[in-house]
Order: C-alpha cells, then sequence, then structure tokens
C-alpha cells in the first residue's frame, strides 16, 4: 500500500497513513479518464443555442423577381441560406446534449486519476480541516502552511459551510465534499488537499 505523510493546518508532518490500494494504487487508464471528462463536459452543455432556417425566418414569401428573361440565376426567396438575412442551412436547435457513462468506467476513471495524483506527489492529506468563523485570511494562510500552490481542491467527509465559504473567495481553490468528488474537478486542480475522515468517505462511498 501507498503511504504519505499526515499534515496539519500549519504544515507539520504529524504521522503517516497508509492508503487504499484499490482507489490510490490501481493502473491508470488514460482513455476511460478521457471518456468520463468528455461525459462530464457534455452533460454541463445547456444545449439553448438556437438560430432560424430558412422556414423560419420573416419575409421572402414573393419571388424577388421572374423566373426567366432576366440573366440571372433563377431564385425563389430571398430568405435562402446564401441572402443577407436568410436561413441557415442545418441551424441549431435546443437539445440535450446529456449522456450516460457505465458506473464501473466513471469509478475506474476516479481511481486513475486518484492514482496519478499520488504518484505526481499532488496529494496533501491532512490531519483535520477546521475554521472557527468564515475567514478568506485564515484559508490563504493555510494553503499557505502545506504549500498547496494555487489551485487546489479541497476536499472534506462532509458539506463544510465554514470551509466552503471561506476557502471560495481564493481564486482557483475548488471545495467539495467526498461524496461529490469528480474526474474533472480532480484534473483541473494542481493539488488534492484531503483529510482523513475524507479518504475514510471515499472509501466507503466508492469502493
Amino acid at each position: 500500500m501507498p503511504k504519505v505523510n499526515v499534515l496539519n493546518i500549519k504544515g507539520e508532518n504529524v504521522g503517516e497513513l497508509e492508503l487504499n490500494e484499490t482507489l490510490f494504487a490501481t493502473k491508470i487508464s488514460e482513455h476511460t479518464v478521457y471518456e468520463v471528462v468528455k461525459n462530464q463536459l457534455a452533460n454541463k452543455r445547456q444545449g439553448t443555442q438556437s438560430a432560424k432556417t430558412r422556414a423560419e425566418v420573416r419575409g421572402g414569401g414573393r419571388k424577388p423577381f421572374r423566373q426567366k428573361g432576366t440573366g440571372r440565376a433563377r431564385q425563389g426567396s430571398i430568405r435562402a441560406p446564401h441572402y443577407t438575412g436568410g436561413g441557415v442551412v442545418f441551424a441549431p436547435k435546443p437539445r440535450d446534449y446529456s449522456y450516460s457513462v457505465p458506473k464501473k468506467l466513471r469509478r475506474k476513471a476516479l481511481y486513475s486519476v486518484l492514482t496519478s495524483k499520488v504518484n505526481d506527489n499532488e496529494l496533501v492529506v491532512l490531519d483535520e480541516l477546521k475554521l472557527d468563523t468564515f475567514k478568506t485570511k485564515a484559508a490563504a494562510e493555510i494553503l499557505n502552511n502545506i504549500d498547496a500552490g494555487k489551485k487546489a481542491y479541497i476536499v472534506t467527509a462532509e458539506n463544510d459551510q465554514v470551509i466552503y465559504r471561506s476557502f471560495r473567495n481564493i481564486e482557483g481553490v475548488g471545495v467539495s465534499a467526498a461524496n461529490l468528488i469528480n474526474v474533472y474537478d480532480l484534473l483541473r486542480h494542481n493539488k488534492l488537499v484531503i483529510t482523513k475522515d475524507a479518504i475514510a468517505k471515499l472509501e466507503e462511498v466508492f469502493i
């Protein structure tokens, strides 16, 4: 089993933790990660774009000029796609881009990303993460103490509003409960900062 140091919020080493092999020492599948990220981005799309076809553009009901004798190409409407102000060919319409991927695939991608965080030394484990009041200055100080960099992903065991509201104003920092983490957010951030309780929660939910 891989082992990592456990830090406190002052950045001091307070122990060592053995990580679960299923979560943090699995075989990395880049293609699985790609498929899951593509799925997440597709599911985020609003799909509200819309343009008018030639049938929907106002006007153009009258034939612009007679069929023969003008020396010009025959035209039936000034709202044809090649006219300025005409309709759009294959105009985009509101649609749902979302689709689902198998649960096993999502978990395999999650295991792969968590393993890569360990391999690349991008995992920071804290013994606990608690703040008494909503204070962004204190949150920034914690990140500085543990050398989490500018793009950290904070994961706690449960949804903690004090932690969330303290860290959310720091640019590049994300906050999530353990049961809500996803592959895309893990990849977007350079460091994964997670508490011991959150790791136990991951083992409970995703294994």
